[in-house]
């Protein structure tokens, strides 16, 4: 069977690019831009086109066709695929399609999905119960990839609510997270995001579960009344007693983390894996991809620097990030570079934005210019809005703006003025951490 993945290059098709290369499929895709994603998609054997979409991409005979939710109607390969009446799916359509073949274990939320997902597909792995895992982001564990195909009923998946995707999937299990005002270029406020997560919950069997944060005002809300319904609740919260356990074994620091860790131990309680097995498994897991990624520099002979890469890109990611960096390096001088994810998320959620900022902190924090992700922004959205009025909105004269350009060159002149580095955001930003790698080693060797 040939499956032909158009924007292969995103973190969840990716996954189930790989999915279906493990089962033995032909797999071909295309993107706009080369990344490490589609490095190692190439070298799994994946026949890639990089570039300008074309519908001559489309394999002879493709049987299938699956699609980025980024995608529109009006993409070469697309109608491509529809002329040659080739079956189209979306992402979210095909990987619902899958969830109808396994015990499926979503995990759903505005935030922690990946962690919290990655941490549960590595538990169930140490249980023995050899779950096929699809994340959003890259383990360790997983062979630096974002997919672990298993051999087992289990399926544990990462659950986006952007674009309503989670209402084509089928679990058995959900884990809700949390709910937060986000995604309001497709949901406009909280009220139409609590109405979706609320039709959501009603893809449960009548024997399936929730397991949902009670320190959540939110998921609270959403299940206030809910006692009559056919699936049972488990709730997990800060403040019981497993919590301080968690929070002296995780490698990965902060509350949303540990938070995170009991939403997997109470899964995992419901799958009847023994809390020893659990406990095992959440002190071993190294963290994710961009997730509070932390690496080594060395700046000279002696100095050491530390940067940490992470994903966050709504506001109170940003200061759950910035709280964990603060608790685990105390005393020392920490600068941050944030990269605002899109256009219209920062004008709506401006405000939070800048209470988050001003509230940091930290010895340094450079905003620097909005990722700009296509076909997802409004109208005139970029007049009302961009980073260098955020930075200027926060009245702290630690956070200041600076160009996207100009950032490497700052860095540079500044080495010795910060300890640890945290560059963060869910654009392209990450790229920073290798180009300061690639500065100092550079440096390094003319003092040799």
């Amino acid at each position: 069977m040939k499956i032909h993945f158009i924007g292969i290059g995103g973190i969840g098709v990716s996954a189930l690019a790989r999915y279906y290369l493990s089962k033995g499929y032909e797999v071909s895709g295309s993107d706009l831009f080369p990344s490490e994603i589609t490095d190692s998609l190439k070298e799994k054997g994946v026949k890639l086109f990089i570039g300008r979409h074309q519908g001559k991409n489309m394999p002879e005979k493709a049987d299938l066709a699956i699609y980025s939710p980024a995608v529109t109607a009006d993409n070469p390969e697309f109608k491509e695929a529809g002329k040659r009446g080739i079956k189209l799916q979306s992402y979210p359509q095909a990987l619902g399609e899958l969830t109808k073949q396994y015990f499926t274990i979503a995990v759903s939320g505005t935030h922690g999905k990946s962690t919290t997902a990655s941490m549960l597909g590595l538990l169930l792995a140490k249980a023995g119960l050899n779950p096929t895992v699809i994340v959003g982001t890259k383990l360790k564990e997983f062979g630096n990839s974002n997919c672990r195909p298993g051999g087992s009923q289990y399926l544990v998946i990462e659950a986006d609510e952007h674009f309503a995707s989670f209402l084509n999937y089928w679990p058995k299990i959900i884990v809700l997270t949390s709910i937060e005002a986000d995604h309001l270029d497709y949901y406009k406020n909280l009220k139409n995001i609590l109405k979706t997560f609320q039709k959501y919950l009603k893809r449960l069997p009548k024997n399936g579960v929730i397991v949902a944060n009670k320190d959540d005002k939110n998921t609270c809300r959403i299940l206030a009344g809910r006692e009559s319904t056919p699936f049972k609740k488990y709730w997990y919260q800060l403040k019981q007693k497993e919590a301080a356990k968690l929070k002296k074994i995780l490698k990965i620091p902060g509350e949303h983390n540990v938070a995170n860790a009991l939403a997997a131990l109470t899964t995992a309680r419901i799958l009847k894996i023994p809390d020893k097995v659990s406990f095992q498994a959440l002190a071993a897991y190294q963290g994710s991809w961009r997730r509070f990624e932390t690496k080594q520099l060395r700046i000279g002979s002696a100095r050491r620097l530390t940067i940490i890469s992470d994903y966050g890109h709504h506001p109170t990611e940003v200061k759950a990030t910035l709280k964990a960096a603060r608790e685990k390096y105390p005393k020392k001088k920490i600068w941050c570079v944030y990269q605002p994810h899109q256009y219209q998320r920062t004008y709506y959620l401006f405000k939070d934005f800048v209470k988050v900022f001003n509230q940091v902190p930290l010895d340094k924090t450079i905003i620097t210019d909005i990722y700009d992700v296509a076909g997802r922004e409004e109208k005139n959205i970029k007049n009302k809005v961009n980073a260098e009025k955020l930075a200027a909105a926060v009245k702290n004269e630690k956070t200041v703006y600076l160009p996207t350009g100009q950032i490497l060159d700052h860095l540079e002149k500044n080495l010795d003025s910060f300890d640890v580095l945290i560059i963060m955001g869910a654009g392209d930003i990450y790229r920073l951490a290798d180009s300061l790698a690639g500065l100092t080693k550079k440096r390094n060797k003319k003092k040799i």
